[in-house]
């Protein structure tokens, strides 16, 4: 078979998502405005939930949910041990602790088996991770989480569903992803969800310097001889009216990215299911995988060659493929910070040393595909 050469992700972009910045640019509207403004609708409505508001990235989107759920010294905060970064670093920005717990190989969320033996009178939050596209069970989480605020790390999981409801309103507060590996972009970007009024009023006069003006005068500007109030420490972490622009256009493609995604996953499931060294996704029939990657385990005790040696031979064929994604305890800052060690997390630890991401993403072709499989059964 002749090579091909397959990026881990491409994002799915063109003259529709050109045409979109246009509109801002004559206008002169580039930072926040009316074009935020139809996003945060539009992805509201999409997500079933009253309040949507257009931040930076996933990670300020985590950090606002948090610093608005008044998380700070002495504070605990659980985070899965198989997850970017990201999710634990935000804790940190707080000054408070991360918590890891487990997670299950067979899903990559958390393993709610484990969760029980975390939680402290000082645990102030819990972010169970959407992993992939694929919702954590959060009713189980909720059993044993009681009163504690759940906030969704959704980075992955714009357009997924949990037992039929949309990701985004499943726990207090929901945050998103809008990063090219995600099935939406905006370039860099995020978006927080949450159902709870004042929390909404806290978090979006957080993204704006502490601003206390209203939605209505952000958007259409302020009274000019009123000067808006700053009665809490804020950020910066605004959207422009240029990556909303490309947003709206994104969003109404999303249902139809995640149809594509979910038939050649399910494709990849028929082709790879009967090779005995790899674990393909599994999920129950209520879930809405959101797809954004795909990822397999590798059993390096029936495979021809260890993961990394076949992430090695895939590259050299011109498939490009990732970890999952990192077990934050065997990375430097957290091992040292904490005193951990990788087997102190056995499920993350197999997680990040056997997991890969194969590509998956709406750009790739029919032949694409093939080549991808012809190559992994080949190995």
């Amino acid at each position: 078979m002749e090579k091909r050469n397959i990026p881990i992700s491409l994002p799915f972009t063109g003259e529709e998502e050109w045409q979109a910045t246009k509109e801002p640019i004559m206008t002169g509207w580039l930072t926040a405005g009316p074009k935020v403004r139809e996003f945060e609708e539009l992805f509201a409505k999409r997500h079933g939930v009253k309040y949507a508001m257009a931040v930076t990235s996933a990670t300020t989107a985590l950090h606002l949910a948090l610093v608005a759920l008044g998380v700070g010294e002495g504070d605990e905060v659980i985070v899965p041990a198989f997850t970017w970064i990201s999710t634990a670093n935000v804790v940190i920005y707080c000054g408070a602790k991360v918590v890891f717990v487990d997670v299950d190989t067979k899903t990559f969320n958390l393993d709610v088996t484990k969760l029980k033996e975390k939680i402290t009178a000082r645990t102030k939050a819990i972010i169970p991770v959407h992993l992939f596209g694929l919702c954590a069970d959060i009713d189980a989480i909720k059993e044993v989480a009681g009163n504690i605020p759940l906030v969704e790390d959704g980075a992955c999981a714009a357009g997924a569903g949990y037992k039929n409801r949309p990701a985004g309103g499943l726990g207090i507060i929901g945050c998103f992803s809008f990063h090219p590996r995600k099935s939406v972009t905006t370039g860099e970007g995020g978006m927080i969800t949450t159902n709870d009024d004042k929390l909404a009023e806290v978090i979006s006069s957080l993204r704006n310097h502490g601003a206390s003006i209203s939605e209505e005068q952000r958007h259409h500007g302020p009274k000019p001889y009123i000067l808006p109030g700053f009665n809490m420490l804020g950020y910066n972490y605004r959207m422009t009216d240029l990556q909303a622009a490309v947003g709206v256009v994104q969003l109404k493609k999303l249902d139809m990215f995640i149809d594509e995604r979910e038939k050649w996953a399910n494709w990849y499931n028929e082709q790879l299911q009967d090779l005995p060294w790899i674990t393909v996704p599994k999920y129950p029939a209520d879930y809405k995988h959101g797809w954004q990657s795909y990822v397999v385990f590798i059993d390096e005790s029936k495979a021809p060659c260890t993961r990394n040696e076949m992430m090695e031979r895939l590259q050299n064929a011109g498939i490009s493929t990732r970890p999952g994604t990192h077990a934050p305890h065997m990375l430097e800052y957290y091992a040292n910070k904490y005193q951990i060690t990788p087997d102190d997390f056995p499920g993350a630890r197999d997680a990040n040393n056997f997991s890969m991401s194969i590509p998956l993403f709406n750009k790739m072709t029919k032949e694409d595909y093939e080549y991808v499989v012809y190559n992994l059964r080949n190995i």
